[in-house]
C-alpha cells in the first residue's frame, strides 16, 4: 500500500492548516502546512487547497435492512410508525439473502461516497429464518475493505409480543450479531415492555455485546421505558456501552419528570440517538394543532452532559419514503427542528455525527486525525465544519484504512443573469 501526502488541509476542530502524511492503514504525521514535503512522503500528493479534514462521519443508527423498499408491497399511507411495521411485515416474507445484500450495499455505497466510515445498521430478527441477519453478517465481512458495519438484532414486532422472541434475538447474537436491540414500547403490555429490557440486559452480559434499543418511539407521555433501560444500565455497570434510540416520548415530558430523568441518564453515562429526518416524518401524526415536533429534549440532553448523536434511520422504505444516505442532511435538519442555531451548537450538530456517534459506537482510540490512528478521512468541498453543514457539502475524498474508496468532483455553476457570465461559489 503506497503512502499518501495531502498537504495544507484545514484541520477539524482546531482549523489549522496541517500536512497529513499516511502510511499504509496509519496516520503517520500530523504537520504544519508546508512542513511535509513530497519527497518524503514518496507517494501521491493531494492539495487540499484550504478545505476541512475530518475523520469519517458515523451513521450510529440505520436499516439496512429494509432500505429501498419503499413501495414493496405498498406505499405507508398514513405515514405512522404502526403503518410502516405493518408494511414491513408483508414485504419481509420475500426476503432472501440476495435481495437484502444487493439493496444494503447500495445503501451503504450511497453513505460511504457522502463521507460515512462507519454505521450501525439495526436488522428486524423476527423471523424464524433470520434472512435478514444472515445476509447482513454476510455483507459485514464483503464491505470490510471499504466500511466497518456493526449489526444489532432488533426484534421489529418484539421480544415478548412476537411468538418465539427472545430465541431468535439469542440466536441472532450467537450467529455473530454485534449489538442486543430491543421495543419495549411495542410489547404488549408496559409489564411485558420492562421484561424485555429485563431480558436484552441479561443476553449482553451473557454475550457481551452492547445495547440499542428503541425505546418510547412514540408521542404517548406516558411511555417511559427510558427509565427502565437507565436503570439497568446503572445496575449492570454497562453504561457507555448502552444506547437508547429515538425517545421520542422525551419530548412530551412535563419539566419535573425530564429534569429527574436526564440526572438518571448522566448518572448512567448512557448514549441517546436520535433521527431527525424520520422522527420528524412519523411523530405528531396524531396530533391536531399545534404539533409537536416528534423529537427527544436533543438541546437539553447535551447542556445536561449526556450523549446525542444523530442518524439516518431510514432510506427509501416503509418509515420514510426519501433519503440519500447523506448524514449532512441528518445534521442540517437536526440543526433546525431542534434549534441548535448558536454558533458552537452548530459545530456541535456536525459532532453528532461524528465524535459524538463515535462514542456511541465506543470505537475509541479507532477514531480520530492523530498520529498512530486508522486512516479513516474525509477531505470536504467546505473550509470548516459550519460551511459543510450549510452547504451539505461534497465529501471530495473519502479514505478507509489509508485506502481512497470514493473521490467525488463538485458540480459547477455558471450565471449569466444581467448579460455577464461567471463562475459562482456558494462559499463567502
Amino acid at each position: 500500500m503506497a503512502d499518501l501526502l495531502i498537504k495544507n488541509a484545514r484541520l477539524a476542530g482546531s482549523g489549522a492548516r496541517v500536512d497529513v502524511r499516511i502510511s499504509g492503514e496509519r496516520i503517520a504525521r500530523v504537520e504544519p502546512a508546508g512542513t511535509l514535503k513530497a519527497a518524503e512522503a514518496g507517494a501521491e500528493v493531494v492539495d487540499a487547497r484550504g478545505n476541512l479534514l475530518t475523520p469519517p462521519l458515523i451513521d450510529s443508527h440505520v436499516h439496512l435492512d429494509t432500505a429501498l423498499t419503499a413501495g414493496e408491497p405498498r406505499y405507508n399511507a398514513s405515514g405512522t410508525l404502526f403503518e410502516g411495521i405493518a408494511v414491513w411485515s408483508e414485504r419481509k416474507k420475500d426476503l432472501t439473502r440476495a435481495d437484502v445484500k444487493e439493496r444494503a450495499r447500495t445503501a451503504l455505497q450511497w453513505e460511504v461516497s457522502q463521507g460515512v466510515g462507519f454505521v450501525r445498521t439495526h436488522v428486524d430478527v423476527c423471523d424464524p429464518e433470520l434472512t435478514a441477519l444472515q445476509a447482513l453478517l454476510e455483507l459485514k465481512e464483503e464491505v470490510a475493505p471499504w466500511v466497518e458495519l456493526e449489526i444489532v438484532a432488533f426484534p421489529q414486532e418484539g421480544v415478548l409480543a412476537y411468538e418465539g422472541g427472545r430465541d431468535l434475538l439469542e440466536e441472532a447474537l450467537r450467529l455473530g450479531a454485534d449489538c442486543v436491540g430491543g421495543i419495549p414500547h411495542y410489547e404488549l403490555t408496559r409489564e411485558d415492555g420492562v421484561a424485555s429490557i429485563e431480558i436484552i440486559f441479561r443476553l449482553a452480559e451473557k454475550y457481551d455485546r452492547k445495547v440499542d434499543i428503541h425505546c418510547d418511539e412514540i408521542d404517548d407521555e406516558q411511555s417511559r421505558f427510558l427509565e427502565s433501560v437507565a436503570a439497568q444500565a446503572i445496575r449492570s455497570g454497562l453504561g457507555p456501552r448502552v444506547t437508547a434510540s429515538h425517545t421520542t416520548a422525551m419530548g412530551s415530558y412535563n419539566g419535573a419528570y425530564s429534569y429527574k430523568l436526564t440526572g438518571f441518564l448522566r448518572r448512567a453515562g448512557l448514549n441517546i440517538v436520535a433521527n431527525p429526518l424520520v422522527n420528524l416524518n412519523l411523530q405528531g401524526r396524531f396530533d391536531a394543532y399545534p404539533k409537536r415536533r416528534g423529537l427527544t429534549q436533543v438541546k437539553e440532553l447535551l447542556a445536561a452532559g449526556v450523549n446525542v448523536s444523530f442518524g439516518h434511520d431510514d432510506i427509501l422504505d416503509p418509515w420514510y419514503p426519501l433519503g440519500r444516505g447523506s448524514l449532512l442532511q441528518v445534521a442540517h435538519m437536526g440543526v433546525h427542528a431542534c434549534q441548535l442555531s448558536g454558533r458552537q451548537e452548530l459545530y456541535e450538530a456536525f459532532a453528532m455525527v461524528s465524535e459524538r456517534a463515535a462514542r456511541t459506537l465506543a470505537l475509541g482510540a479507532d477514531y480520530g486525525l492523530a498520529p498512530g490512528r486508522p486512516a479513516d478521512l474525509v477531505l470536504w468541498a467546505a473550509p470548516d465544519e459550519v460551511t459543510a453543514l450549510r452547504l451539505e457539502a461534497t465529501a471530495l475524498l473519502v479514505l478507509h484504512r489509508g485506502q481512497v474508496v470514493a473521490r467525488t468532483t463538485p458540480g459547477r455553476t455558471t450565471f449569466a443573469g444581467g448579460g455577464v457570465t461567471e463562475d459562482i461559489t456558494f462559499q463567502l
